[in-house]
């Protein structure tokens, strides 16, 4: 059992280690202090580092645009030169005059004097009937003749006598000219009997052969002339004011040959069926090295034009489908200007519509429209 100590009256206070527990008390809850309000103080400053401010729900946040940049384009400054327009189109070679040569009269052929393939002159023989009936037509028609200019003569003289009358006369003039007149037929059947040509030419076809009986009308072959040629073309209706008659012209035929004409003829009436115009040009082909009827290129001068020589990777199509060509001006700004072919190239087209200098886009053009500000490049964009 132990004893306590003697303690004074009012003293609470033992003399064991109570006191020494009431100070140990007091020290832990300033620890705990001390660490809530150290954490409060690290919150605080977290919070405000962070830039996060809980506004009320009317709270109308406000939104910062930046301005774009403008958009980088490639530029190249356009001098505008003369250029010679040029009308072409495609054509075929015809010959100068084709033609069927037809008998004239009836008969049995007796001589052919040519062969298809053959050059001719003008005039020259072809072929010839066979004579005999037309001898004796001849013949019969010349007794004929003399027996009416008998009666004729006589019958005037009786008038001069007194013994015939005039009607006597008059049959007997009529009698005299139709015996004129079937001597005449007989003569014009003789030079029927001898086939000539009709120009110069070569003969193409021939259907035609000794002891062969052919009638009157009857085509016995086809005589063509290809010295000169006459290149045919046809003429879009909105292009037909730009040709002219006596117009040079350069023609490429299909075969690798190339000539100088000149144009002869511009029609004046459409084809009902494709609204065009026929065009010739006449060639010269004396040697004959170039043959009827192949194809052929015709290239037209038709006058000059200023124009630019562009790339067609730089044209585009305006908001109303319009061709054209975007370029920027003096403030950088984008400028829309409609052009018109008038030349065409392997590497380029010719185009006016721009002015005499222009500064084109030439890429870049797709992502920026007219009247936006841009940013030009005029360097190398190779």
């Amino acid at each position: 059992m132990t004893q306590n100590s003697p303690t004074t009256p009012g003293d609470t206070t033992t003399k064991d280690d109570t006191p020494q527990m009431l100070v140990f008390s007091s020290d832990k809850g300033a620890s705990r202090s001390t660490w809530i309000a150290g954490f409060l103080v690290i919150a605080i400053v977290g919070w405000m580092g962070s830039g996060f401010i809980i506004t009320s729900a009317d709270a109308t946040p406000t939104i910062i645009r930046e301005t774009p940049k403008p958009v980088t384009v490639a530029v190249t400054t356009s001098q505008a030169e003369t250029v010679t327009q040029f009308y072409q189109a495609e054509g075929q070679a015809l010959p100068d005059r084709d033609t069927m040569m037809r008998a004239e009269t009836s008969g049995e052929i007796s001589q052919v004097l040519v062969q298809k393939g053959q050059d001719v002159n003008a005039g020259e023989v072809i072929a010839r009937f066979d004579p005999t009936n037309n001898e004796a037509d001849a013949s019969s028609a010349a007794e004929e003749l003399a027996r009416a200019q008998r009666e004729f003569d006589n019958a005037e003289a009786l008038l001069e006598r007194g013994v015939a009358t005039g009607d006597r006369v008059s049959e007997a003039r009529a009698t005299l000219a139709s015996a004129l007149a079937e001597v005449t037929i007989v003569q014009q059947d003789a030079e029927a009997l001898t086939i000539t040509a009709p120009f110069a030419g070569r003969i193409e076809t021939l259907d035609l052969d000794e002891g062969e009986y052919v009638s009157t009308g009857t085509e016995i072959g086809r005589l063509v002339d290809i010295t000169p040629l006459t290149v045919a073309i046809q003429v879009p209706q909105q292009s037909l004011t730009r040709l002219s008659i006596g117009q040079p012209a350069t023609i490429g035929f299909i075969t690798g040959e190339e000539r100088v004409g000149t144009v002869t003829f511009v029609g004046t009436s459409a084809a009902s069926e494709t609204r065009t115009f026929l065009a010739e040009i006449e060639v010269a082909n004396a040697d004959g090295a170039i043959p009827a009827g192949i194809s052929a290129e015709v290239i037209i001068p038709t006058g000059e034009a200023t124009a630019h020589f562009l790339s067609p990777s730089i044209v585009s199509l305006g908001t109303d489908g319009t061709l054209g060509v975007k370029t920027v001006n003096a403030e950088n700004i984008v400028e829309f200007f409609a052009i018109q072919v008038v030349k065409a190239q392997i590497d380029g087209i010719w185009v006016t519509g721009l002015p005499d200098v222009a500064d084109v886009i030439t890429v870049g053009q797709g992502y920026v429209n007219e009247g936006e500000i841009i940013d030009p490049d005029f360097g190398d964009t190779n």
